[in-house]
């Protein structure tokens, strides 16, 4: 779903610009079906087999001499399940003194198409969490205290991670664990909980929790998680999460508001990763690729749909942040490129942009299959 949101940016606001779209993928090719409308006969005809639509010229913008194999846009699916693309004539520079191509366009235009993506992306979060609002969201203690929030569910001390190998983890512990009682004793905050833990650092731990309906009793005993470490910790990121809802017409607000709060937060996470690695302190928080995402996305799903809609609604804003960056490759690299051809020109870009693409897109998917190895190794 959330592909096929941001592709569709792309691929309307294209079509708003009379721009012609050669194809609209969901995976990258090779191609395993798709098919078009006949525009003489309406009639719909099925393509079979990658054709002429290859990775390296999707993910380069390359633009071959039978690219128009077809006479209309071919909507497809594709073997490789790692997002979507949609091919628009003369996205790589050619064809330029044709009206429907998309290097004849003024470059506030392409600047439009290239961020349509990223707008529907954030635009889903902002609906998502606007209908999660009317039904009930978890949120923060503080939220609860809203004067026009109503309180579905009082603040309760809950589990937002787990820390990958810590003794929580081991323990089994998972997202959305609600603690009731740590030996005994109830909490009515975080705060003291934690403070709790830390006293009894030395100790094995009894923890009640409730998960979903489920409630059951883990034990595990405080650890150094990792090396300079000074205190023992169980490696799990506690908060007062509290279930409210609002009514609709203030619902939708809190919905727009949400999402803006949850880009900032994630723009953040991006620079204290890119920062923490750059200066060679490892990562600050575990990162997932699909393998983590399925994962994250079935806890949530078990935990009820309010959970599921706000978990979407993050994966999707963090899609946004990370294809508005200007890496090669990803919608952000793409307008970087054309505000570099309006300052040095189309012929000093353009022989550098198509090899950036493909360096950009190898380098990326190496991540994915090492965060992927990670993530399988984490879960099995």
């Amino acid at each position: 779903m959330l592909v096929l949101v941001h592709e569709g940016g792309h691929f309307f606001a294209a079509r708003y610009f009379n721009m012609k779209v050669y194809e609209f993928g969901i995976g990258f090719p090779p191609r395993a079906v798709g098919f078009y409308t006949d525009p003489e006969t309406g009639n719909r005809q099925w393509v079979w087999g990658k054709g002429a639509s290859k990775l390296k010229e999707t993910v380069s913008g390359d633009e071959k001499e039978n690219e128009e194999e077809f006479p209309a846009t071919v909507y497809s699916i594709n073997w490789l399940p790692l997002g979507g693309f949609v091919r628009i004539k003369g996205e790589s520079g050619g064809k330029r003194d044709e009206e429907d191509s998309f290097a004849h366009k003024a470059a506030w235009k392409r600047v439009v198409v290239l961020s349509a993506g990223v707008i529907m992306n954030f635009i889903l979060a902002a609906v998502l969490l606007g209908a999660g609002f009317m039904i009930g969201l978890p949120a923060s203690g503080d939220v609860a205290k809203d004067p026009n929030a109503i309180v579905l569910q009082e603040p309760q001390p809950t589990i937002q991670q787990v820390q990958a190998d810590s003794p929580a983890d081991k323990a089994g512990f998972k997202m959305g664990d609600e603690v009731l009682s740590i030996n005994g004793q109830k909490f009515s905050d975080s705060e003291k909980l934690v403070g709790f833990i830390q006293e009894n650092s030395e100790k094995e731990l009894n923890i009640q929790i409730e998960r979903g309906k489920e409630v059951m009793t883990l034990a595990a005993k405080p650890d150094l998680l990792k090396e300079g470490d000074k205190e023992k910790k169980l490696g799990v990121r506690m908060q007062d999460a509290a279930v409210v809802k609002y009514p609709w017409y203030i619902a939708i607000y809190k919905g727009f508001m949400a999402a803006v709060t949850g880009v900032a937060a994630i723009v953040y996470g991006f620079y204290m990763l890119i920062k923490n690695l750059i200066v060679g302190q490892g990562m600050p928080f575990e990162v997932s690729g699909p393998v983590g995402i399925a994962s994250v996305i079935g806890q949530s799903a078990r935990l009820g749909i309010h959970y599921l809609l706000n978990v979407t609604a993050m994966i999707s804003l963090s899609l946004a942040v990370l294809n508005i960056l200007p890496i090669p490759a990803l919608d952000g690299g793409r307008i970087l490129f054309v505000g570099l051809e309006k300052i040095f020109g189309k012929d000093k870009t353009e022989k550098y942009e198509q090899a950036a693409h493909t360096v950009g897109f190898l380098l990326l998917m190496g991540l994915i299959i090492v965060v992927t190895y990670r993530d399988i190794v984490r879960v099995f």
